[in-house]
């Protein structure tokens, strides 16, 4: 059975976790009672966890003809002679309004009915509530039809199992496809050819027999990317300044979260001269990372050039990538997660080193306490992403999360915002486990 990815914007994501069967649609009958069967329809609304009855009322709705979807014998029939890819474009109109979350994209949402008849779809990986527009003529079939209560763990586990098993042949069926242009190759004798599709099915092989660990694996492999970049960092020496580390600990033991980007000189760094002595100095640098890192970001250098700039800078590597992540997301409140993923090439230079997935965290939590309440509402959006990508791993995610619930900043609002996150990435993993 042939898979494609769900969702139109994710159809070149060799990678992508969800999966659904491509249309299959078969001409019936003759004049007037011509009809379209969509004969996989079925399967096609498994995938997208929806009654196969809305996904048939749509295409009604679209194209202005009857249409009819038996529970008994699984048809679905449109009146009228479609082309599949016009329904199948159809199809895609329909999981963008009523599948995907309008947040982060995830088609893993739920149908919620609210008291005042309106529509929402709640996304179980980040939490977010999306607001279905009530203008389209299927929103009153749904609420004459209202979607089966929530089903058990059984069901479930049941769910992902089969959901599992579409995205191995999804996968096979990939693989046989790249292999069919590997040979193509050959027979061209095009060696340059051959050896971009052979890295292809060797990184596809590879990512294969992790698919059933990983919650959304992205569209290229970190481990390929670390391993690259492990040549370079062994040559990576950070400079310390023992004062500024010092006061750093200081204000660590006091949990002044928002501190450590701000180190004020003393009265005593002043000598009675008036010329402030080598420990102000280095605080005073310090203070001005973030400065100097968003001179460089305003200038539009590009993000390779980013890490020897950021070794040149004088300070320990939390400092550092504090001051980064403020310098890029500075003032930013609504639209938080956008910005992220326009400027993520910048994060990514600094996450390759160990222990720098803690850090990153970490930065996040310092930019969370001085930022708006909006942009905090979306740090779970943020989180997604950078999972998604591999920029950050879910023991760490997790580690961070509980740790923060425990600690002195466990009032911060950034812990309600991420939970939704934290407990979707602990379901998949323990219902991974009992399978």
């Amino acid at each position: 059975m042939a898979l494609q990815n769900i969702g139109a914007g994710n159809k070149d994501d060799a990678f992508y976790r969800y999966k659904m069967p491509r249309m299959i649609t078969k001409i019936e009958g003759r004049g007037n009672g011509i009809k379209t069967n969509v004969v996989n329809m079925v399967d096609i609304a498994k995938a997208l966890s929806r009654p196969a009855s809305y996904t048939t009322k749509y295409f009604g709705c679209e194209l202005g003809a009857q249409s009819k979807f038996d529970e008994k014998t699984g048809t679905s029939h449109v009146n009228g002679a479609h082309e599949t890819g016009k329904l199948a474009g159809l199809l895609e109109n329909f999981i963008k309004k009523f599948v995907q979350c309008y947040g982060c994209g995830n088609p893993e949402t739920e149908i919620i009915i609210t008291k005042s008849q309106m529509i929402n779809l709640k996304c179980a990986a980040c939490g977010f509530i999306s607001d279905v527009d009530m203008r389209d003529k299927l929103t009153t079939f749904i609420l004459k039809n209202p979607p089966e209560s929530k089903k058990g763990s059984k069901d479930k586990k049941a769910m992902r199992r089969a959901e599992k098993e579409r995205l191995k042949e999804g996968e096979a069926a990939d693989e046989e496809l790249k292999k069919g242009k590997k040979d193509i190759a050959k027979r061209k004798g095009s060696s340059g050819n051959l050896k971009e599709v052979g890295s292809k099915v060797a990184s596809s092989k590879k990512k294969s027999t992790h698919s059933d660990e990983d919650r959304s694996p992205p569209s290229s492999s970190y481990a390929d990317l670390k391993e690259v970049n492990e040549s370079d960092d062994d040559d990576v020496q950070w400079q310390t300044d023992t004062s500024a580390l010092a006061a750093l600990q200081r204000i660590q033991e006091l949990n002044a979260v928002t501190a450590s980007m701000v180190m004020l000189s003393t009265d005593d760094d002043k000598p009675k001269s008036g010329k402030r002595s080598p420990k102000a100095n280095g605080r005073i640098k310090s203070v001005n990372l973030v400065d100097e890192i968003t001179k460089y970001v305003k200038k539009g250098s590009p993000a390779g050039e980013l890490k020897p700039f950021l070794q040149s800078l004088s300070g320990t590597r939390e400092e550092i990538v504090n001051a980064l992540f403020l310098a890029l997301f500075e003032g930013v409140g609504k639209g938080f997660a956008k910005e992220v993923v326009k400027k993520k090439d910048y994060i990514a230079v600094v996450v390759h080193e160990e222990g720098s997935q803690t850090i990153l965290l970490g930065a996040i939590e310092v930019f969370c306490g001085k930022a708006s309440p909006e942009a905090v509402k979306e740090v779970a959006l943020v989180l997604k992403d950078f999972y998604d990508d591999d920029v950050l791993e879910e023991e760490f995610i997790v580690e961070w999360y509980e740790k923060g619930l425990k600690g002195e900043n466990k009032g911060s609002p950034i812990w309600k915002n991420v939970k939704p996150f934290v407990e979707w990435l602990q379901s998949a993993e323990s219902e991974t486990e009992e399978e």
